[in-house]
Parts: C-alpha cells; structure tokens; sequence
C-alpha cells in the first residue's frame, strides 16, 4: 500500500484474508482492519475505510 498502510495476505481454508495494518510512534502496530478477499482486486470501500480508521489512529496519538 502507501502512505503508511501495510497488508498482510493470508491464505486459509476460507479464502485468502487481507489485514491492513500501520505503525504508530512508539513501536506499535495497529491492526486497522481484516476481510476474506473475493475477487483479484482489493475493493475500494475496504482500503477506505482502512485509511479512515489509519487517521483516527493517528491523530489520537498526537
């Protein structure tokens, strides 16, 4: 991803799991959001609303 939001990919027997992460100041990681992946592109609305709760995140750190 860019701007500071990572993704895992994960493959399990229900399908393949995305999570959306990102670091904050002091070494922590901040798991932002996770769906089951359906078709071959993310979907909009997913990596939206990762980015949305990425700056909640954020600025609640500040």
């Amino acid at each position: 991803m860019r701007g500071g939001l990572f993704e895992l990919r994960l493959k399990a027997a229900e399908g393949i799991a995305r999570v959306f992460y990102c670091t904050v100041i002091g070494k922590k990681i901040m798991i932002l959001h996770q769906f089951i992946k359906k078709t071959q592109k993310t979907p909009p609305k997913e990596l939206a609303l990762a980015r949305r709760r990425m700056k909640e995140v954020r600025n609640a750190d500040t």
